[in-house]
């Protein structure tokens, strides 16, 4: 039997971890791919017992990008834009999961694989890994993830990738904040659980309420920031999670969560 496209694997504190399980052909994003990543996000955004997600990858490559044998075999208008619809509710998702996500990255992040680290909230490369959105090399601009590198990486640097195609190397990445740390291969797993330990020992409704916030105020002018960031701190220090964590700082002693 062949082996399912998405590895899913869940320890007792709640986190999960998303394996892409396609290393002969670098864990490209076929529409199968895409439709098991959605099913699951789907799943998860529901699943209040889920604290962290991981999101790794089998193989030597973390993400090559579209799987561009499948796209080329129907090419038309209507498929290309359903394809790419399809993504980016894919990629939307990740942000919208109520939890932290973090991408574990090995080797090469391509194309819409660039685009998938540049979406989780959290990302953690091997020090050889290497990062393009490298579709400009074959006449194809890589729009879509444009807008998720766009998103983390100042300008100039995104859109000298977005027009050369060039890779850029782990450190070089850390450096302009696609990613927030590099290591050596055989401590990757253990940087990851030193972010995820963290997440998992603050109360999940303020993780969930701040990340929600986080992205809202990005995306609209200052003034609607602060109003829609104090709305939200009103609530979460209403929440019985925050009130007891202030009290055990007033009383010098651990939050009992």
């Amino acid at each position: 039997m062949d082996e399912p496209l998405l590895l899913d694997c869940r320890d007792d504190r709640g986190v999960v971890t998303l394996t892409l399980n396609r290393p002969g052909a670098f864990n490209a994003l076929s529409e199968a791919m895409l439709a098991a990543l959605g099913t699951t996000f789907d799943a998860l955004a529901d699943d209040e017992s889920v604290r962290a997600v991981v999101i790794a990858a089998a193989g030597k490559a973390f993400c090559a990008g579209h799987d561009l044998k499948e796209m080329r075999a129907e090419p038309s208008l209507e498929y290309y834009q359903q394809l790419f619809a399809q993504c980016t509710d894919v990629m939307l998702s990740i942000q919208r999961l109520p939890v932290p996500v973090i991408a574990r990255v090995q080797g090469i992040a391509t194309a819409a694989g660039c685009q998938l680290v540049a979406m989780c909230d959290l990302a953690v490369a091997s020090d050889d890994a290497r990062f393009a959105v490298s579709g400009i090399n074959v006449g194809l601009f890589c729009a879509t993830p444009g807008v998720a590198l766009s998103r983390n990486v100042p300008r100039k640097a995104a859109f000298e990738m977005l027009v050369t195609g060039e890779f850029v190397s782990a450190e070089e990445a850390r450096v302009l904040g696609l990613v927030n740390r590099v290591t050596a291969p055989e401590r990757l797993d253990d940087e990851i659980e030193a972010l995820v330990a963290q997440i998992v020992a603050k109360p999940r409704v303020a993780v969930a309420m701040g990340k929600a916030l986080f992205y809202r105020q990005i995306e609209v002018g200052i003034e609607s920031a602060y109003g829609d960031a104090g709305s939200t701190m009103a609530c979460n220090m209403m929440d019985p999670s925050a009130l007891e964590g202030v009290s055990a700082f007033i009383e010098k002693r651990r939050p009992d969560w």
